[in-house]
């Protein structure tokens, strides 16, 4: 597999804030058009970024998977394969436009590396800019079940007393593997109580898998305006991100900055559905991401979710503009 690293410089990191200080990176907004005596902002935005859930799951079809099997090792069945060659073929038609290239970020976990490499044979080598592991963008850890919990102290114990020097220099690596009927007790929980704030015994809660979608979006703006500076053209690229039906979701959550409610109401996409964002720009030449509107219902979320906050303010202000022009 195919993999490119972009290096940030101090320097250019402390450049890119000043181009940027007058718009809001994290929300992905649009950017103010300076007056013609100003410099122009940089525009960080790709032509697109499709958002991919994982194809079908062991996990999925069987929660006995997660007893025996750490969840960052569970593969996709025959069925999620399928589902991601056809997503391959989506892509494949959606990525069409002549000189179109492809910037892939996926989680470390196995479904999502298997569901990639479903995909990748449907791009050619030179179509694609990069491919890279990205572990902020992988699913919320669950349950840590009791009894594993209860064994590893044990065998810590017997390590200790018979060579206290291997613990001092080596540190044991445990999956955590889940109980099955407490998973589901704390799923039910869950419910009740919002998956946004809920945070499962021993796990994470949706806040923190939030916290880490928060600090990948400024990363991904910084490699867009990385290739930029390299002279590809960000009208031209697609990024494509591989990754898990909560995280997904609080990727949108973050880049549109819609509320907790909003997202209580929302669902996960399909296994393998595409959610894409196009860039969009305004005849000021105003630019933003816009998310497709079938995607939008799909994910049962309301009209407003689908654009960011404030780009009818950038609306309102070229519309104040032109008056005062005239």
């Amino acid at each position: 597999m195919r993999r490119l690293r972009v290096q940030h410089s101090g320097l250019a990191y402390n450049h890119v804030l000043k181009q940027l200080k007058s718009c809001r990176v994290l929300s992905s907004s649009s950017n103010y058009e300076p007056e013609e005596d100003c410099p122009r902002q940089l525009d960080f935005r790709p032509h697109r970024i499709i958002l991919l859930r994982h194809g079908e799951s062991q996990g999925n079809v069987d929660q006995n998977a997660y007893v025996t099997t750490a969840d960052w090792r569970i593969p996709i069945t025959d069925v999620g394969k399928r589902q991601a060659q056809e997503a391959a073929r989506q892509l494949r038609d959606k990525i069409g436009e002549q000189d179109a290239k492809a910037l892939f970020y996926f989680s470390p976990y196995l479904r999502t590396k298997q569901t990639l490499d479903e995909i990748l044979p449907y791009f050619d080598e030179d179509e694609i800019l990069g491919i890279m592991e990205e572990p902020r963008i992988r699913c919320r850890l669950v349950l840590v079940s009791l009894f594993v919990e209860i064994v590893k102290h044990i065998f810590l114990f017997l390590f200790w007393l018979i060579s206290p020097h291997f613990l001092s220099s080596s540190e044991q690596q445990i999956g955590n593997f889940q109980n099955v009927q407490q998973v589901l007790d704390a799923k039910s929980e869950r419910s009740k109580f919002g998956r946004f704030f809920y945070r499962f015994p021993s796990g994470e809660a949706g806040l923190d898998v939030y916290n880490r979608v928060s600090s990948f979006i400024p990363t991904l703006v910084r490699d867009c305006i990385q290739y930029s500076r390299e002279g590809h053209d960000l009208d031209n690229m697609n990024i494509v991100i591989v990754t898990h039906g909560l995280a997904l979701r609080l990727f949108l959550m973050r880049w549109f900055q819609f509320s907790v409610h909003d997202f209580e109401e929302s669902y996960n996409p399909d296994n393998c559905q595409l959610i894409t964002m196009t860039k969009m720009k305004d005849s000021c030449g105003h630019a933003w991401m816009e998310l497709e509107e079938k995607d939008r219902v799909s994910l049962c979320l309301p009209g407003s979710c689908g654009v960011p906050r404030n780009v009818h303010l950038h609306r309102l202000q070229a519309m104040y503009e032109n008056r005062h022009k005239n």
